[in-house]
Order: C-alpha cells, then structure tokens, then sequence
C-alpha cells in the first residue's frame, strides 16, 4: 500500500450522517464508475469480495435459478460453491485450470439451451490461483451469437485497476471486485457494477436479501450517502487511490502489469520451470504462477525463501496445493521491486535444491530494459 493511502485513511474519522460527507462518497462513488469504464450503477459494499459475489447472485436471482459458470481455478470453484449454498443451481463447464474460460464452449452450452433456463453465466476474469485472464469481450460475443439473455456476470476481483476491464463496452452486466488488489488499499471494500438491464432484472428476483440490497443503496448513494454505516477512512483510501492511478493513467497502469508479467514468465521459462497458465495471450499481468518439478514441494520452497529472505509468496489452492507457487506483481509495484523478488525466486530455488537452470533474473532484467516506459 503506498504512502500516500496510508496516509489517508489515517484522517479523522468524520460522521457518515453529516453534511462533510456526502462529498466524500459522492467522489468514491463516482471515481469507481470510472475505474470499471461504465456510466451505470456502481456500489460499494463494507466487505470483502466475498460479499459482493454474494450480493451479485442474491440480487439478480430467484431459488433454484439455473447458471452457467466455467471452472478457470479455486475462486471460480468458490464462487460456484457459494451459489449452491444460497439456493441456486449453478451448472459447471470444467477447465484444466491452465487458461481461462472457453467462448466456444459457453456458447454451444447456451445454443443447447433452447428454453432460456439459464439465468447467468459467471467467468472469473483474472484468476488469482493459476495466474490467467479470460477474454470477457470474447464471451460477450459468444453468448450474443448464440441469442441466449443470460446476464453476464464477470469477477474481476483481482484483474480491476491492473488489467484492462470495459464494463460498458464489453456488455457486462454485473462485475464483482474488492479494495486489495489493484485498488491498492486494505481488504474490506467490495463493489458491484450493475447494468441497468441487471437493476430491472432485481426488481423479479426473490432470493432474500437485506444488506446486499441494491436497491436500498441506490437511493442514498444519489446524493453521496449510504442506507448503513459506511467504511469511512477506506473511502478516504479509495478515492486516493482513485487519484493515483488516473495520474498515471489507466492505460499506462495496464501497461506496466503486462510488462512485469512478461518479465516474469521469461524468468520462470529461463530457470527451466513452467508457467502454470499455457494458454498464449490468457497469462496474467496481476501474477505468475509457477509449476514445480515432479516431487518437489511448491510449499517446502515457499518456506524456504521465506525463512532466508523475508519474502512471502502466494501458495497453490485446492488442486494445486504444494503444486505451484504464485508471484504476485500487482498495484503499487515496479520494475525494481519486480527484479528483487525474482531475484529471491531464484536464490530460494537454489537454496532449497529445486532443479533449474541459474539466469531467470538476467532474463526479466532484458524483457524490462527492452521495454522501458
């Protein structure tokens, strides 16, 4: 988290019912309209992403609703499980958790659908346990061409502010994101944008619903203001964080993860290791996730590294746990802090026995000096 977030959320706390305030959500409400690219609804919910995948579905749905959902890794498998527990039926297209969702696949499952019973289709758009990005744009075509009016539902948790993400343009209907990842900021702020067609598709659905009440927060957020008690000094975060990155430009932000992402999966192919993400142009620029070699613990090195170096990198969930282990190079992070952790990387390879040829960090080094910004 950079300074400068830190050090706006330590202002004073001021009274979420008072005139002050109201220019402050007024501003992080707006703000984040421009950081999905949309001109509908945006709401921002006190909770973690979890939530807001929840207020997603609860919103849009009625009991025992059929979706499609498509199995990139953990989180789209979470976000099924969690569909399940509220009472929907979601549908699983499974994937090789090597690339991201499959249009193809989405559309032929809708064309087969000639009832319209499905309701949604929900794509997790970066994929934070196996490092891919599904082509969200694509999707939208496919399920255009197949004439189904399944909403569009598209995580974006870890992909928003680090990865090109066109709310409006893409045809998206509902998006689901969270506070800390690209937004920089603590974990405890989730957010749904909402297309107009999903706010009508609400007013049917009768799945309960109180604090995730979309409804109940358009009224307020119009002059700034929330129906409960709001986080405030995360909004003084967020709209920090807002500043910062159209100083730097959503284009340039985008372009300095796809160049730290291109950095580091030439230093995983130069230390002979292989990117778990081997669909050409899915690989994320938010992370990197690295398999191990046969009979070598992803958890065992992990430990290492961090026993030797104070340098804590992501582990493998559910089908790939002590598989692989993840590099993260998302939000307030350069070029210079990407070279000291494939640096750690490869001094933590080495000193735990893992097989591989030295030179990764020489070949991130080349990427980066080629494509200076």
């Amino acid at each position: 988290m950079p300074d400068r977030i830190l050090r706006a959320i330590g202002q004073q706390t001021i009274d979420h019912r008072g005139p002050d305030f109201a220019a402050v959500g007024q501003r992080a409400l707006d703000g984040m309209k421009s950081i999905f690219r949309t001109r509908q609804n945006v709401f921002i919910f006190p909770s973690s992403g979890t939530g807001a995948w929840e207020a997603a579905l609860v919103n849009t749905h009625s009991p025992g609703d059929r979706i499609l959902m498509f199995e990139t890794g953990h989180f789209a498998f979470m976000w099924g499980k969690l569909a399940r527990r509220i009472g929907l039926n979601p549908e699983i297209i499974e994937g090789d958790w090597r690339g991201g969702a499959d249009p193809d696949q989405i559309e032929d499952r809708l064309r087969a659908d000639r009832a319209h019973g499905i309701r949604a289709v929900c794509v997790v758009h970066n994929e934070t346990s196996t490092g891919s990005v599904s082509p969200i744009s694509e999707i939208r075509k496919a399920m255009d061409a197949a004439g189904h009016p399944a909403l569009l539902m598209v995580d974006t948790i870890s992909g928003l502010a680090s990865i090109d993400f066109q709310f409006d343009d893409w045809g998206v209907d509902v998006a689901v994101s969270g506070s800390q990842k690209g937004l920089m900021l603590p974990p405890g702020l989730s957010f749904n944008a909402v297309s107009d067609r999903a706010m009508e598709t609400a007013k049917q659905a009768s799945l309960p619903r109180s604090y995730w009440d979309w409804h109940d927060m358009a009224g307020p957020n119009k002059t700034g203001y929330f129906p409960y008690t709001p986080a405030t000094n995360l909004l003084y975060g967020l709209n920090e964080a807002i500043d910062m990155l159209h100083e730097e430009g959503l284009d340039a932000v985008f372009d300095r993860h796809a160049r730290n992402g291109a950095a580091a999966r030439a230093a995983v192919r130069a230390w002979g290791l292989e990117v778990l993400c081997n669909r050409q142009g899915q690989e994320s620029g938010v992370l990197t996730a690295v398999l191990m070699p046969e009979g070598h613990s992803a958890d065992a090195f992990r430990a290492k590294t961090l026993e030797l170096y104070d340098m804590s990198l992501g582990n493998g969930l559910s089908k790939v746990a002590d598989r692989v282990f993840r590099i993260g190079h998302l939000g307030d992070f350069n070029d210079l802090m990407l070279m000291a952790t494939l640096s750690g990387v490869e001094m933590g390879l080495a000193n735990s026995g893992v097989p591989h040829t030295p030179g990764g960090a020489q070949a991130a080094m080349d990427i980066l000096k080629a494509n200076a910004a």
